[in-house]
């Protein structure tokens, strides 16, 4: 009987090894599971159908938000893994779970509907800013690429606000984002029940990442740290969420003594 049981732990254990290979080795070469490829500057793009021109621009879009990365490396090359018809999408999805796309290794994987046209991904109703997912997915390609495999989320324990709010960071340098006090205003004046925060060209984020985003811009704006610096810090999410409001607060206030009176002649 004990022979039997070990007779089928063995085999069950060289099965288990032999799928998970073989899982591993189409998750590390999508072509197995596309029909064409593309190659654009760093980038290989894998497809089903013809591909959109207007992608290539969106990721030299995104390139130049990753510029701003102290990690940034013009000679990484990343794999652009469309939802166009192939298994590979579906195959990472049931592995990772559902979400708008996914950033791993060397790879950006896309699981909601993109309109290129229009610069967004749709999923479940929802729209998210296309070349800012794709930068923030990047970004999280570069974060592998700097930290190694076992320094880098989810096998290290890494505060999410640390992780998933640099990518963040990066990939909202836009001009009419990056006022840290209006965007704290827009979380507090937003609805406290919505999952999401949308903006004005109707593409969101959701809530919790909008705050991740703030308190890494205060971090590294305001307090002037670097993402190295920022890891290795050791002061608690609540104690910077206090220290970031109570800034607000004061700089709001500096600001209005600083106003004229109404009425005021010069």
């Amino acid at each position: 009987m004990k022979q039997k049981i070990r007779k089928w732990t063995l085999r069950l254990t060289v099965t288990g090894l032999f799928i998970a290979g073989l899982l591993l080795i189409i998750i590390l070469n999508p072509i197995l599971t596309y029909a064409k490829k593309t190659t654009h500057n760093t980038f290989t793009i894998y497809h089903n159908t013809k591909l959109d021109p207007l992608l290539t621009s969106q990721l030299d879009d995104a390139i130049d938000l990753l510029k701003t990365s102290e990690f940034y490396n013009d000679k990484f090359k990343m794999d652009i893994c469309l939802n166009d018809g192939s298994k590979y999408t579906r195959l990472i999805e049931i592995i990772g779970g559902r979400q708008f796309a996914r950033g791993f290794y060397d790879k950006v994987v896309l699981f909601g509907n993109a309109n290129f046209k229009e610069n967004y991904v749709e999923l479940e109703g929802y729209k998210w800013n296309l070349t800012q997912l794709l930068a923030h997915e990047m970004t999280h390609c570069l974060q592998f690429a700097k930290f190694g495999f076992w320094k880098s989320k989810p096998i290290a324990n890494i505060d999410n606000w640390k992780w998933e709010g640099y990518a963040e960071y990066i990939a909202r340098q836009n001009t009419n984002k990056n006022d840290l006090i209006k965007n704290l205003d827009r979380i507090n004046q937003s609805d406290k029940n919505s999952w999401e925060i949308t903006f004005d060209d109707s593409t969101i984020a959701p809530r919790e990442y909008f705050y991740y985003w703030t308190m890494v811009q205060y971090c590294m704006d305001i307090k002037k740290m670097n993402y190295k610096q920022l890891l290795a810090d050791t002061t608690k999410e609540q104690n910077i969420k206090q220290e970031m409001e109570k800034w607000c607060k004061e700089k709001k206030r500096t600001h209005n003594m600083g106003l004229p009176k109404l009425g005021h002649e010069y």
